[in-house]
């Protein structure tokens, strides 16, 4: 076992998440897929987001939404970027504590904040794959790419990341990795809500073969207009839909 496909923020984006689920079907070689949070929030299909990943066996830790909407928190851990962000994020908060079901909340507060990998298994020394959210520190924090390495070293520290470890993460919607004193950090991106400028699912292919640390970024191309119909349907903002067409390039809003 070495080949693991990473899903980030998949943000109850049925139809991404299917999507990516038959991309990675279609490839050979993929060992074991494991998520990395926020399964709700935003979209439509919050429970059945979450039924489908338990059908399919995948795995994963708490996202800050999926902590939040677990313990009826009283805000999703969310930034925004203008007050009208604030209000629209509110307004999903809200609308996914009332939709999700008994079993979805369960299976949300179910989840682990972190889960370790260890592929040679326990008994040996080898590679660590460590699985977060936001940081090891938090899931509301956001581990952008412009972070310096000082920051990625001091984050290596505190989960106990030596040399050849992976630590995958997510939040932030945007992919990137980066190699700091041997040990590779790599955030997924967002399966459901990219905020990349590139509106296809993202997930990320993570390989601890004996040839060395790999990352693949996948995109996968999905009836964004589906969704879209889902969001319209539900109450959800409409201008959801559209940080979905635009892979979240959404023009400011401006006062009238």
């Amino acid at each position: 076992m070495s080949r693991f496909a990473l899903l980030g923020d998949i943000h109850a984006n049925l139809p991404a998440l299917e999507s990516v689920l038959a991309d990675i079907e279609r490839r050979d070689g993929i060992d074991v897929t494991y998520h990395l949070g926020d399964l709700v929030g935003y979209g439509p299909w919050p429970n059945e987001t979450v039924r489908l990943l338990s059908d399919k066996g995948i795995a994963g830790v708490s996202g800050n939404y999926d902590s939040t909407v677990a313990t009826n928190y009283h805000h999703c851990g969310c930034a925004y970027e203008n007050p009208h962000q604030e209000e629209l994020s509110h307004l999903s908060f809200e609308w996914t504590k009332q939709t999700v079901s008994d079993d979805t909340r369960r299976a949300l507060d179910a989840l682990p904040f972190r889960i370790d990998v260890r592929p040679a298994g326990g008994h040996a020394s080898g590679p660590t794959l460590i699985l977060v959210h936001g940081a090891p520190t938090l899931n509301t924090l956001y581990w952008t790419e412009d972070r310096p390495d000082s920051f990625c070293s001091k984050m290596a520290g505190i989960a106990g990341a030596r040399s050849g470890d992976v630590i995958a993460f997510g939040h932030t919607h945007k992919p990137w990795t980066r190699l700091v004193d041997g040990v590779r950090f790599v955030n997924a991106g967002s399966v459901g809500r990219p905020k990349d400028g590139d509106p296809r699912a993202c997930y990320v292919i993570v390989d601890l073969g004996d040839e060395g640390r790999r990352v693949e970024f996948v995109r996968v191309e999905y009836d964004i207009e589906r969704i879209a119909d889902g969001i319209g349907q539900s109450g959800l903002p409409l201008e959801f839909a559209e940080v979905l067409r635009t892979g979240g390039v959404v023009a400011p809003v401006t006062a009238s």
